[in-house]
C-alpha cells in the first residue's frame, strides 16, 4: 500500500510538473512538430555549408544527421549524407592521433549498418590499425593523446563502434584507455565537470591558473556537453558486460547530477557553467548537448524521470526559442577553447545544428 501511494503521488508530482513545463508549448513536444523543426534546421545547414567534410564540426553535424534520418526515415537525408561520404572517399582526416579527424566515422559506420557497403568503413579500419600500431609523441600541454576534453566526444564513440561493428575489440581497449588518460588528467572529482584542457586546471603545477571572473573555475558549457554526448555513444554501444562500463556509467551520472543544478531559468545553460551571470546568453551548442545526453538517459533507464523530465522539458523549450524563422540554430557560440560572449541570433555553426537534431532524436522519444 505505501509503494503504491508513493508512486501515485510521484505520476501527480509528473503530471504537475510536465503541464508547467509544457503550458503553451505544447506544440514543440509533438511528434510532428519535433521532426518538421528538425527537417527545417537541417535543410537550412545543408544549403549553408562550412568548413571541410572531414572537418570535426561536420563530424558532430553529420552525428545530427544521422539521428535525424533514423527519426525520420526520410531518403532525402539518406541521400544527403552518402553524397558527403562519397565526397570524403569515407576517409578520416589527414592527422593520424588526432581524434577531431576520426569523428565523422561515426556516421560512417553507422551508415554501413544500414547498407552494408563495406567502402564506408575500410579507410577507418585502416587508419585505425595504423593509429593502433604508431605511439603518439607529447609535447607541451599535449602530455596525453586525447590531451582535450572535446575528444572524449570525437574519438571514443567512433572507434568503440568499430569494435562491435568488425567483431574485434582491440580498438575499444584503446579507447578504453586514452578515455581513462583524459578523465585521469582533466577531470575535477569535486565539480563533476571536465577542464578543457591542462591550462584551465587549478592544481596543475607550471601552469599558471585562469579564473573565471567570479573567482570560480573556467568549466566550458560546450566542452562539457562534447564529453556528455560522448559518454551516450559510448554507452550505447559497448557491451553490458564490458568491464570498464561501471566507470562510464559512473561518469554520466556524476556530471548529470551536476549539470541539472546548473541549469538557467530559461533552460538554457551559459558558455561558463560556474560563472553564468557574466555569460547572461544561453548558448545554443551546449544546450544542444545537454539535452541530448540527459534525454537519453531517462529513455535508456538511466536516469531518474521524475527527477530529470522536468530538466529536459525545460530545456527543449529553451533550445527552441533559439531557432530562428528560417530554420537555423542560433546563438551558437563559435569555434573556440573556452567561454565567450561574442554570439547572438545571427551566430550559427554546424555543431550546434547537430546538436540539435541529437537532442530532438531522443525528446521524440519521451512520447513512446
Amino acid at each position: 500500500m505505501k509503494k503504491l501511494l508513493t508512486s501515485l503521488l510521484v505520476l501527480i508530482f509528473l503530471a504537475g510538473t510536465l503541464s508547467a513545463q509544457k503550458a503553451g508549448n505544447e506544440k514543440i513536444f509533438k511528434d510532428s512538430q519535433i521532426k518538421k523543426t528538425m527537417k527545417k534546421a537541417l535543410a537550412w545547414q545543408l544549403k549553408n555549408p562550412k568548413h571541410k567534410l572531414y572537418d570535426w564540426t561536420n563530424g558532430a553535424f553529420y552525428a545530427g544527421v544521422f539521428a535525424a534520418y533514423e527519426t525520420t526515415g526520410s531518403k532525402k537525408i539518406w541521400k544527403a549524407m552518402y553524397e558527403m561520404g562519397e565526397a570524403n572517399e569515407w576517409k578520416t582526416g589527414p592527422r593520424l592521433h588526432h581524434a577531431d579527424d576520426h569523428v565523422i566515422c561515426q556516421t560512417y559506420i553507422d551508415m554501413y549498418r544500414v547498407s552494408g557497403e563495406k567502402k564506408m568503413i575500410q579507410p577507418f579500419t585502416e587508419t585505425m590499425d595504423e593509429f593502433l600500431a604508431t605511439p603518439y609523441e607529447t609535447e607541451g600541454i599535449r602530455k596525453i593523446t586525447w590531451w582535450w576534453c572535446d575528444a572524449l566526444f570525437m574519438g571514443p564513440a567512433a572507434m568503440v563502434k568499430l569494435s562491435t561493428t568488425l567483431g574485434d575489440n582491440k580498438y575499444m581497449e584503446k579507447s578504453d584507455e586514452l578515455f581513462k588518460e583524459c578523465y585521469d588528467l582533466l577531470y575535477d572529482k569535486g565539480e563533476h565537470l571536465y577542464y578543457r584542457d591542462i591550462r584551465y586546471k587549478w592544481d596543475e603545477p607550471e601552469i599558471e591558473v585562469i579564473k573565471e571572473n567570479n573567482g570560480e573555475k573556467i568549466f566550458w558549457s560546450r566542452g562539457n556537453g562534447w564529453v556528455m554526448g560522448g559518454l551516450v555513444r559510448v554507452l550505447k554501444e559497448l557491451p553490458k558486460d564490458h568491464p570498464t562500463r561501471d566507470f562510464y556509467i559512473q561518469n554520466y551520472k556524476e556530471m548529470a547530477a551536476k549539470i541539472v543544478s546548473i541549469q538557467q531559468e530559461d533552460g538554457l545553460w551559459r558558455s561558463s557553467l560556474l560563472d553564468p551571470e557574466f555569460y547572461p546568453g544561453g548558448e545554443a551548442s551546449g544546450t544542444g548537448f545537454y539535452t541530448y545526453a540527459l534525454t537519453w538517459g531517462i529513455n535508456n533507464g538511466m536516469l531518474d524521470k521524475a527527477k530529470y523530465l522536468p530538466v529536459v522539458e525545460k530545456a527543449w523549450v529553451g533550445l527552441n526559442s533559439l531557432i530562428q524563422p528560417d530554420g537555423h540554430v542560433g546563438w551558437c557560440q563559435p569555434i573556440g577553447a573556452d567561454p565567450k560572449k561574442n554570439f547572438e541570433a545571427n551566430s550559427w555553426e554546424v555543431y550546434g545544428t547537430g546538436a540539435y537534431l541529437l537532442a530532438g532524436s531522443e525528446i521524440i522519444k519521451l512520447n513512446d
